[in-house]
């Protein structure tokens, strides 16, 4: 297997940023991107092979799944859309349909391959991606709330006054409104938020309460700015790519089953994992407090409650 190759099933605004940033960073000495419009994936293809002068020798085409069989990672951004007047449980079935297929596709070309779903709402479609394909669930991986911890810690470092990468706070649970900042645990350069006063501020509950809300809005108040997001989550999934490729064995919030972690199983939502090559190597279970699980709970709850009626077996 070339250990260089990712594929991108997907060249939607998600998927062309994910390219983007993999390509840019030399994540990848090959890219694939596959479309159901194979015309739309090879101008993408063609449009980023120009720039090799600026960034370097980065292999992008177009290509279909039988294209896709020497890539170490697969990620699927693909999706449908919802029809006016379609129910959340319809469109839920449609894009279960959509991965059904696709699993189809990628069991019998790229059986060893570690899948990165980002499509949308990622926690039920990488439950679903677990159910439908034949590899390891450990080498199914959600992008979960990587994107949310990483706007949470963006956040506090701004309002510190630090450069992010010094802040360790996580948002675990569902990729939505249930999801749940874990604040026990949450440090600035190994100072505890809730017991010390970090760059001469102290922990404000009602200020955090505000921060966090905005941080759980994010993604509506860029919407319905700009229609989408994709630039954000494009450099969250050429992490997570680099992080499998290199097998750092870096601890990341992403989508998977707790395995009874936190008293939770059978649903998929965000805790911290050690990622690498063979995808998640381990779950990190911090502890959380009484409230914190009680969110756990709720979100787990949101994303069964979800699932019921889901035709994916």
């Amino acid at each position: 297997m070339a250990k260089n190759s990712v594929g991108i099933i997907g060249t939607g605004n998600v998927g062309v940023a994910a390219a983007y940033s993999i390509f840019q960073r030399q994540i990848a000495g090959n890219l694939i991107l596959v479309d159901r419009d194979h015309q739309r994936a090879e101008g993408e293809a063609m449009d980023l092979m120009h720039g090799q002068s600026l960034v370097g020798r980065v292999m992008v085409r177009a290509g279909d799944y039988a294209d896709l069989a020497d890539c170490s990672v697969i990620v699927i951004t693909a999706g449908v859309n919802q029809k006016p007047g379609e129910s959340r449980l319809e469109l839920l079935n449609r894009n279960a349909a959509v991965f059904r297929e696709i699993a189809g596709h990628l069991d019998r070309h790229a059986p060893d391959a570690v899948l990165v779903i980002a499509t949308n709402p990622v926690d039920i479609l990488t439950y679903a991606m677990q159910r439908l394909t034949q590899r390891p669930a450990q080498r199914v991986i959600g992008t979960g709330t990587m994107l949310d911890t990483s706007r949470f810690r963006a956040a506090l470092g701004e309002y510190y006054g630090v450069n992010p990468r010094s802040v360790h706070a996580y948002i675990m649970g569902e990729h939505g409104d249930s999801e749940v900042p874990i604040w026990s645990s949450a440090k600035v350069g190994g100072l505890n938020l809730f017991e010390q006063t970090v760059n001469g501020r102290q922990f404000d509950a009602q200020a955090m309460e505000r921060l966090f809300q905005q941080v759980k809005t994010a993604a509506f108040d860029i919407i319905s700015r700009k229609g989408y997001t994709n630039t954000a989550i494009g450099l969250v999934i050429a992490y997570l790519v680099r992080v499998i490729l290199e097998d750092q064995k870096s601890v990341l919030a992403v989508s998977v089953d707790p395995q009874g972690d936190y008293g939770l199983e059978d649903v998929c939502l965000s805790v911290p994992c050690i990622v690498g090559r063979d995808g998640i190597e381990s779950r990190v279970a911090p502890l959380i407090n009484d409230a914190e699980l009680k969110g756990m709970q709720a979100s787990a709850q949101v994303l069964r409650d979800s699932l019921k009626g889901m035709s994916i077996d």
